[in-house]
């Protein structure tokens, strides 16, 4: 595995603080919205939903100028994204009445081949998934120049990226041009807290109401189809788990494919992720920030786990497949094109040469952590889970959990 940081990471981030603005989380939205030419009044709630997030990362203890310009700019990209397909919609109001037509939406904690199944149905005929730069950069189709530009400077963003945090590579390896998360389009989720703790916004999480923000993922999906190839999209994000009431509510002909394994084995590795891209954005990791991580890891991931099971039994039994690791493991080309016949989408032999190139070294990646690193030990995974684990690893394929 190749290392967590680069030794360049704390010496580029020292370097910054020259040109890293003040943290002042009231007076940067204002700076963001006048040179982005956005009026708060045209988005009040979303805006300052953006103010909360980024006037809780200025309560970060030991939060890095790399840090700090991370959740910046990353919070100003949110910002413009949200302008340019309000104005697209403004200017063609027709685009909010076409459907999206029978999405799947692959959920299931990290680690557990949802990123797998995604990419392997995401490329079948007839289906696809939005890509990183459209997730980033929606809109309706581009000029070819100007789509080289945004799909150029996404990539340039992701090397970056994998430079200062090599192990990324093996973790979560991004692509312009490849599917990737809803959770680079969704404006609030459990994904910020990866970045650095935030106690405040996380209890707000708890709290929120994520209609409007599945609302706004519905529209950015009707800019994306516009004008393009009429093809299935399939959606993937590990905080859709927790939200399927919603996604059925919006898309009421979805079928969701859940993806299960044992917590016990999945946390330890979804702990390291963490850390891995807090060691980016925190200085000196401490033995009680690690301790942090598995506390955040166990609550949000058990907290995603039991909504989605309580949320699955108002699901219509047909709309809901399960897909167990075990037995993608044990039959990858056998599981998939099961799942694919019971999708209702053609499998081809191009769609087995990719099930057989993406599992030649397995769906997992060498990326395994012990739990006691982050305070943790199998009876209190087990204890936050209560018998999920039990359920999610006999290869038992679309029965109930």
């Amino acid at each position: 595995m190749h290392p967590r940081t680069s030794p360049l990471t704390p010496v580029l981030s020292a370097g910054l603080t020259p040109f890293t603005p003040p943290r002042d989380a009231n007076r940067l939205i204002q700076k963001i919205l006048r040179r982005n030419n956005i009026r708060e009044e045209d988005d009040p709630d979303f805006i300052n939903d953006m103010r909360l997030l980024l006037r809780e990362v200025t309560r970060v203890e030991r939060l890095s100028n790399l840090g700090w310009l991370s959740f910046y700019s990353d919070i100003e990209g949110r910002l413009r994204n949200r302008a340019r397909v309000l104005c697209i919609l403004a200017a063609h109001p027709e685009i909010e009445q076409e459907p999206i037509a029978r999405p799947i939406v692959v959920v299931g904690l990290p680690r557990t081949a949802t990123t797998l199944a995604h990419n392997i149905l995401a490329g079948a005929p007839g289906a696809r998934g939005p890509m990183l730069w459209e997730l980033l950069h929606t809109s309706v189709p581009l000029p070819a120049p100007a789509q080289r530009k945004v799909i150029r400077s996404v990539d340039n963003a992701m090397r970056l990226v994998t430079t200062l945090a090599p192990a990324m590579r093996d973790i979560h390896p991004q692509v312009a041009r490849r599917p990737d998360e809803c959770a680079f389009f969704l404006p609030h989720g459990e994904q910020h807290l990866a970045r650095v703790p935030l106690p405040g916004y996380e209890a707000w999480l708890r709290e929120r109401d994520f209609e409007p923000d599945y609302r706004y993922l519905r529209q950015g999906l009707q800019v994306l189809q516009h004008n393009r190839a009429d093809r299935r999209w399939v959606l993937k994000c590990p905080t859709h788990l927790g939200r399927l009431d919603l996604i059925l509510k919006l898309f009421p002909d979805a079928t969701i494919v859940w993806t299960h394994r044992d917590p016990v084995t999945v946390v330890g590795s979804i702990s390291s992720l963490v850390e891995t891209s807090r060691a980016m954005h925190q200085r000196r990791l401490q033995p009680d920030d690690l301790h942090d991580i598995g506390r955040m890891a166990i609550a949000t991931m058990s907290a995603l786990v039991a909504k989605g099971r309580d949320d699955r039994t108002r699901i219509p039994r047909h709309q809901v497949i399960d897909l167990r690791y075990p037995e993608l493991t044990a039959d990858p080309l056998g599981t998939v094109e099961k799942l694919f016949g019971t999708l209702g989408l053609e499998w081809t032999p191009s769609d087995r040469a990719r099930v057989e190139a993406a599992t030649d070294r397995g769906p997992g990646r060498p990326h395994e952590y012990t739990l006691d690193r982050y305070g943790l030990d199998e009876a209190t995974v087990n204890r936050a889970f209560g018998d999920y684990g039990r359920l999610a690893d006999p290869p038992i394929f679309g029965s109930s959990v």
